[in-house]
C-alpha cells in the first residue's frame, strides 16, 4: 500500500494511510477495513480534527515517535525476557500444594 502524497491540508484518511502504509511502524503494509474510519466519532461529535491536529498526528506518528530509536517500547515487545521463574515457581508450589493435599486425604 503506497503511503499518500504530501499536503498543505492534511486529512484524517491520510493520518489512516500513514497507519495502513507500515509509515508509523504500528503494522505491516496492508489495508485495514475498519467499521468506523478514524476520525469518525470526532465528526460525528460535529468536531473534527483541523488540519492542523491531523498535520501534527502525523508528524508525531512518522517522526516524533520513532526519535528514540527503531525499536518499540514496552515489555511486549522485548522477547528476549529469559526463563520464566515466577510462573515455573508458582507452578511448582501449586503442585506441592496438590500433592500434599492428596496425600493427606489419604491418611498420610
Amino acid at each position: 500500500m503506497d503511503p499518500p502524497p504530501p499536503s498543505d491540508t492534511p486529512t484524517v484518511e491520510m493520518l489512516k494511510a500513514d497507519i495502513d502504509s507500515g509509515r508509523t511502524g504500528d503494522k505491516n503494509s496492508v489495508y485495514d477495513p475498519g467499521l468506523a474510519s478514524l476520525g469518525a466519532d470526532d465528526e460525528a461529535a460535529g468536531t473534527p480534527a483541523s488540519p492542523f491536529q491531523v498535520a501534527l498526528a502525523r508528524l508525531s506518528e512518522r517522526t516524533l515517535r520513532w526519535s528514540k530509536g527503531a525499536r518499540p517500547v514496552g515489555a511486549t515487545h522485548h522477547k528476549d525476557e529469559g526463563f520464566p521463574v515466577l510462573f515455573v515457581s508458582f507452578i511448582a508450589a501449586v503442585a506441592v500444594v496438590f500433592a500434599f493435599g492428596i496425600w493427606l486425604v489419604r491418611g498420610g
